[in-house]
């Protein structure tokens, strides 16, 4: 364990979890690259404030990267940060208030809890549901 743990250490932070919550790591780890560049990729397509797309791109990435690093770095929770860099009747209050009536919390949720459920099927060894169609990336 200490030998593996020690290689994937060289590309990243690693945990040890017990192997009856393996699906759920799947299921969030593994699924949630697809899930974070689908946001990353929309982010700029809604972009109403008038910045060229790469610009859109690149600050919706750095704002990713920096959220996800003081999580890390801080070790606070996400509601902790999220708290500390909302302003009372401040733009980010605004728009969590918008993404919380379009129900993402909720959607983010579900998403994980069905590819937790696919990771299981495929552990079992369970057919694909759409017969031999893979992913699209």
């Amino acid at each position: 364990m200490e030998l593996a743990q020690r290689i994937f250490e060289t590309v990243g932070r690693t945990v040890i979890v017990d192997e009856k919550h393996m699906d759920a790591v799947t299921g969030l780890s593994g699924s949630d690259l697809r899930t974070s560049t689908s946001s990353l990729r929309r982010w700029p397509r809604r972009r109403k404030g008038g910045a060229a797309r790469d610009t859109a791109t690149q600050l919706a990435a750095q704002t990713a990267y920096g959220a996800a690093k003081m999580v890390l770095e801080t070790g606070y929770h996400p509601a902790l940060l999220k708290d500390a860099v909302t302003t009372p009747a401040g733009c980010t209050i605004d728009g969590i208030l918008e993404l919380e009536e379009g129900g993402l919390r909720v959607t983010l949720i579900k998403a994980v809890m069905r590819a937790t459920e696919r990771a299981r099927q495929l552990r079992r060894g369970e057919k694909d549901r759409e017969q031999g169609i893979g992913n699209k990336y």
